[in-house]
């Protein structure tokens, strides 16, 4: 992006806490017309791709992937950016918006499932996990990993279409931790103590509507405190993100954090009615991983977690895979974004950073099939499902991102520190 130097009144606009967006009006890169271009013709051979191995519903989820990286990479949306800036100095922007998030979509996924509305005849249904040190121990490994990685699941496939050279690292060991969980996955549900899934509406005998009070309760709890802890902090605010003004704000700019919490509450729900499961990520990882060791000769089948429709995942194309399919449109719309900013300016990984994603990877692609999702399909479509476990996955994580940054600075990381004019 253009450097811009921004004075002393602006600095001091966005060092003291307030709740506007951190955007402001600068000169932008050029368009980078061939990558645009490029982009889009792959996106449309892809989509036809899957509409003739699959069908028009795997077409439908591959936009809403395309339309999910978009929003992720216009407002560089973060959970592992908004966990740490939490932990380390008191920023709670990104708190704040999944808050936002949260209401919409707890809102959006109580109408759904309470009244079974699909736009495909597909009944849905809410992920609903068991609780027990599987989602403890995973939860908290992801915490570590993505802060080492620098990227939770979304953040990593966001980062990977946006040009981050080391995304590239992170995923292939994302892939191998995630497959080598899917081989230990019998053991840590059999040998370990879990408790049975808990769902807050059809658990509790509250009902939709009581658990959408409870958990709009807690998001207005959550969403106060953030409010005490940045007065008392005072924290800096998050770095400004340039942009520009008008129409062309919406591809050649950046989206404020509460808007792209809008837009991905709505997605998520939109793909709960579409494919009736909300929006995950890593299971695809498992998938991948499992394939490759299929075509190797390794019998994965015999594996506790190819079961099911995993197992049946296994042998079909891979476009058939709804996760799978959103994740390559997550990929393909944030390079598309990036293309236009005129931000795809792949970098040399230092050797530290090579180290870090390497094992964050690894740690996330693990962590994730111990605690039955990720960042999005635990934290983000647990909560939205009114289970427990997300919840519980959502405070494993916190404490591992604690844990992280004593790790962090032995790759050559730097921690946000309340010093730094911005964070």
């Amino acid at each position: 992006m253009s450097q811009t130097t921004l004075d002393a009144t602006t600095k001091a606009k966005y060092t003291s806490w307030n709740h506007k967006s951190t955007t402001f009006v600068t000169n932008l890169n050029s368009v980078q017309l061939k990558l645009v271009l490029s982009g889009i013709v792959a996106a449309l051979f892809l989509l036809a791709a899957i509409v003739y191995s699959a069908n028009w519903t795997q077409g439908i989820l591959f936009i809403i992937g395309l339309m999910l990286g978009a929003a992720l990479l216009y407002a560089r949306f973060g959970f592992t950016s908004a966990f740490r800036r939490l932990v380390s100095i008191g920023n709670v922007q990104g708190l704040q918006a999944h808050m936002l998030m949260f209401a919409i979509s707890t809102t959006l996924f109580a109408i759904i499932l309470s009244t079974g509305f699909s736009f495909t005849g597909v009944t849905p249904a809410g992920y609903v996990s068991p609780v027990g040190i599987p989602v403890l121990f995973g939860a908290f490994l992801f915490g570590i990993g993505m802060q080492l990685g620098n990227g939770c699941a979304s953040g990593l496939l966001y980062n990977l279409g946006g040009g981050t050279s080391s995304m590239v690292l992170t995923l292939f060991a994302f892939i191998t931790g995630s497959t080598l969980g899917a081989y230990h996955f019998s053991f840590w549900m059999q040998e370990t103590p879990t408790l049975p899934p808990i769902s807050l509406a059809t658990s509790t005998g509250l009902g939709y509507f009581g658990a959408w009070l409870v958990q709009i309760i807690l998001f207005t709890v959550i969403y106060w405190i953030t409010i005490q802890v940045a007065k008392k902090k005072n924290p800096p605010m998050m770095k400004p993100l340039p942009t520009t003004t008008g129409w062309k704000k919406v591809i050649r700019g950046s989206w404020p954090l509460l808007t792209a919490a809008i837009v991905l509450a709505i997605l998520n729900a939109l793909t709960l009615t579409v494919r009736g499961t909300p929006w995950g990520i890593t299971s695809a990882f498992a998938l991948w991983g499992g394939k490759t060791l299929n075509t190797l000769g390794v019998d994965v089948t015999s594996w506790g977690y190819f079961t099911g429709a995993n197992s049946e995942a296994l042998k079909n194309s891979v476009l058939s895979d709804s996760t799978s399919v959103m994740n390559f449109g997550i990929i393909l719309g944030a390079f598309i974004s990036a293309s236009f900013q005129g931000t795809f300016k792949p970098k040399k990984i230092k050797p530290g950073v090579a180290g870090a994603s390497i094992l964050g990877g690894l740690l996330m692609g693990y962590g994730s099939r111990l605690a039955f999702g990720c960042n999005i399909g635990a934290y983000f479509g647990g909560i939205s499902s009114f289970s427990l476990h997300g919840w519980v996955w959502m405070i494993m994580a916190l404490l591992g991102t604690f844990a992280a940054l004593f790790i962090r600075p032995m790759f050559g990381l730097k921690n946000p520190s309340s010093k730094d004019t911005f964070c």
